[in-house]
């Protein structure tokens, strides 16, 4: 099976895997990077990390034109179906826990970082989430700051890693290389990095880094760039 991943600027990724079309943590209509709007998209599932407005912005309008699934935590996902969003059409999961779903397999892992809805109500503990797609493992690290157990997502094997380097809200440069060198993956992805100038960053710089300190290869897009595993 060919997955084909495109980065849309921020923390959303569009995946298409198989005959299903995936997106994380959609952040589209309001964010200055993104390269399309949610309106455009397509979506049979919807992973959301964490519940801050950068992430699940455009969840709701998405998960309603399309009938996607949205894949949560239990809080987003009961404050999902307290937005009109049916029951049948959220999973809830939280971090170790797995579910098979038609695309492959989903488990949530840690993540740490806060997590709050745009009412400000508690959004449950931030995550991220290792994908099982055909043959290919895909870890989405979701915002977080560098933490010891992501050597144990390594485990398995990883064929792609998508990390945050922004800074201030997340891991840097510096701590993304002690992740990656953690993660042991074939290919890692930037993100949450360029949105806004608090976390602007020098991607091809960081880039280097990646080369000369991991055994990784850097995959470093521009949002509506894609490849393919």
């Amino acid at each position: 099976m060919t997955n084909e991943i495109t980065w849309l600027g921020h923390s959303c990724f569009s995946i298409r895997a198989g005959k299903y079309d995936l997106l994380v943590d959609p952040f589209l209509d309001e964010s200055p990077t993104s390269p399309v709007k949610a309106a455009e998209v397509a979506a049979d599932f919807i992973l959301l990390t964490h519940a801050h407005f950068d992430h699940l912005a455009d969840a709701i309008p998405i998960a309603r034109r399309t009938g996607a699934t949205v894949v949560a935590n239990f809080e987003i996902c009961e404050w999902l179906k307290g937005q009109g969003v049916a029951e049948e059409k959220v999973v809830a999961m939280n971090p170790g826990g797995g579910v098979d779903l038609a695309f492959g397999r989903a488990k949530m892992t840690s993540a740490v970082h806060s997590s709050s809805l745009p009412d400000g109500s508690y959004g449950g503990v931030a995550g991220g989430f290792l994908l099982e797609l055909g043959k290919s493992r895909i870890y989405f690290a979701g915002d977080t700051a560098l933490f010891l157990d992501m050597k144990l997502y390594s485990l398995g094997g990883l064929d792609v890693a998508v990390l945050p380097i922004g800074d201030v809200f997340t891991m840097g440069p510096d701590d993304s290389i002690e992740a990656i060198k953690m993660l042991n993956p074939r290919r890692v992805v930037p993100c949450h990095y360029g949105t806004w100038p608090p976390i602007v960053q020098d991607a091809a710089a960081w880039a280097d880094r990646v080369r000369t300190h991991t055994a990784a290869e850097p995959v470093v897009l521009n949002p509506g760039e894609m490849f393919t595993l």
